[in-house]
């Protein structure tokens, strides 16, 4: 039996799912009689970021179309409930943070009616 190289036994490890990954690593452990805390942190790193979902999001006016400006302003000011002057400031003050913390619905919602008033928006 030809031995497998690095990057091989690498290439395999990073094809499988997290569970795969995780039984591989316990049976790593039984059959070694070793215990893998730092190489499975490292190993689960990538997907222990993709299992935990962004629940808060923060919409970020980038820009605006000038020859819709009145109605980007009426926009934020409904989507913020802020006053028209301070609507006002967010949206000639491109790029601004319109709102933080909020669902990600929410978030969409407010996306999606800033960049129908002719604003561009983005959601981190």
């Amino acid at each position: 039996m030809a031995a497998l190289t690095n990057d091989e036994i690498l290439e395999a490890i990073a094809n499988m799912t997290v569970q795969q990954a995780a039984d591989l690593v316990k049976a790593m452990e039984e059959k070694f009689g070793v215990s893998a805390a730092a190489p499975v942190a490292v190993a689960a790193g990538p997907a222990a970021a993709a299992e935990e979902e962004q629940t808060e999001f923060t919409v970020t006016l980038e820009s605006i179309d000038p020859a819709k400006k009145m109605d980007v302003i009426k926009a934020v000011k409904a989507a913020t409930g802020l006053g028209l002057k301070e609507a006002m400031a967010i949206v000639t003050g491109a790029p601004q943070v319109v709102k933080e913390g909020v669902s990600k619905a929410d978030a969409d919602k407010l996306i999606a009616d800033i960049t129908a008033a002719g604003g561009k928006v983005s959601k981190k």
